[in-house]
């Protein structure tokens, strides 16, 4: 086991360029708690938004960002089960991921099948509980439905775009045109997002509506997504990409969002909003994560069954996690970065 401890480390409102690296020694692990060798980690659009202080939650700087990671369990503390040590798993963290590795309480960790690569696998970590939990706890897309991702060629998009398939579904995705042909080679029926035709053109391909909309940019366009909708449809906000480069204050953006969904709930029209955090229900940890473990262990079985096919769109070393951060805000990839130590 190595001793020492590689971190990347947001150290403020900076460019890529300003992520520092720093080393420390290994942490022990505590009592009901495990020390994991972090094998994959990877960049999400949390991390893209809290180097901007534009992602609500988030802890003061300097931190360490990482909001999920697949890794080994190389040692555990008191009270925690020795037969871990050796397993692959995989955890939801938020922050503190960008490290060779880390301490995590061992009641959060979810095993990895054996036989996927551990990139592959880091793909399916945050993006997949929230592709699963959106389609199949909240929008409850069924075999025969038309459905609406926009951002389809994003890490949740991606994994959207194929478990709503497997389901039946059919599925019209929103892309920068780079995305287009690739979007079409897996079924998908593409639309660039600031095309000004845009819901003209799903109402062609969808004369009645959509059953359902997965609206990952929020602002004006949230209501021209809950128009889409089919009688009886559901509309899924599951963040507020459109703000990542604005100044407004995020709080009054997101208690208006909440009070729209809720309005449109009330209206007597048969269609549905929600708001997706893959965190809710947290304070109830026991019941939290055995449906994060029912829930990824599902995503992980497709993967291993070939049914899920990983998009990665580029392996790069933890050290030039600032290269990643450029390359995943660039928008001309399809898929998540990963970072492997």
């Amino acid at each position: 086991m190595a001793n020492e401890v590689t971190e990347v480390v947001l150290p403020g409102k900076v460019e890529p360029s300003g992520l520092q690296v720093r080393r420390s020694a290994v942490q022990d692990p505590g009592p009901g708690e495990a020390l994991i060798r972090v094998e994959a980690t990877g960049i999400s659009f949390a991390e893209q938004a809290m180097r901007r202080g534009r992602y609500y939650g988030q802890p003061p700087f300097p931190f360490v960002p990482g909001y999920d990671l697949v890794g080994t369990v190389a040692g555990v503390g008191p009270g925690v089960d020795d037969s871990l040590v050796g397993r692959r798993v995989a955890a939801l963290t938020k922050t503190g991921a960008w490290a060779t590795q880390l301490v995590l309480p061992a009641a959060t960790l979810v095993q990895v099948p054996d036989g996927i690569d551990p990139a592959a696998a880091e793909t399916a970590v945050v993006n997949g509980v929230t592709a699963w939990q959106m389609l199949h706890r909240q929008a409850k897309v069924q075999s025969g439905h038309t459905i609406l991702v926009q951002g389809a060629n994003s890490g949740v998009g991606t994994i959207l775009v194929q478990l709503a398939q497997h389901a039946g579904a059919t599925v019209i995705g929103t892309a920068s045109p780079r995305h287009h042909d690739a979007l079409r080679a897996q079924g998908v029926e593409p639309i660039d997002y600031n095309d000004a035709e845009l819901p003209a053109k799903v109402r062609r391909l969808a004369p009645g509506g959509v059953n359902a909309v997965f609206d990952n940019v929020g602002g004006r366009g949230i209501g021209q997504s809950f128009r889409l909708l089919a009688p009886g449809g559901t509309l899924v906000s599951y963040s507020l990409a459109g703000s990542l480069n604005g100044t407004a204050p995020l709080l009054p953006m997101f208690l208006t969002l909440l009070t729209r969904l809720a309005v449109w709930n009330a209206l007597p029209n048969r269609r549905h909003a929600h708001f997706y955090n893959v965190w809710a229900g947290v304070r109830n940890k026991d019941a939290f994560y055995s449906r994060l473990r029912a829930d990824l262990g599902e995503v992980f079985r497709l993967l291993q069954d070939g049914v899920l096919t990983a998009r990665i769109a580029a392996r790069l070393p933890l050290t030039q996690a600032a290269d990643g951060l450029r390359l995943a805000e660039s928008r001309t990839v399809l898929g998540k970065v990963i970072l492997e130590p």
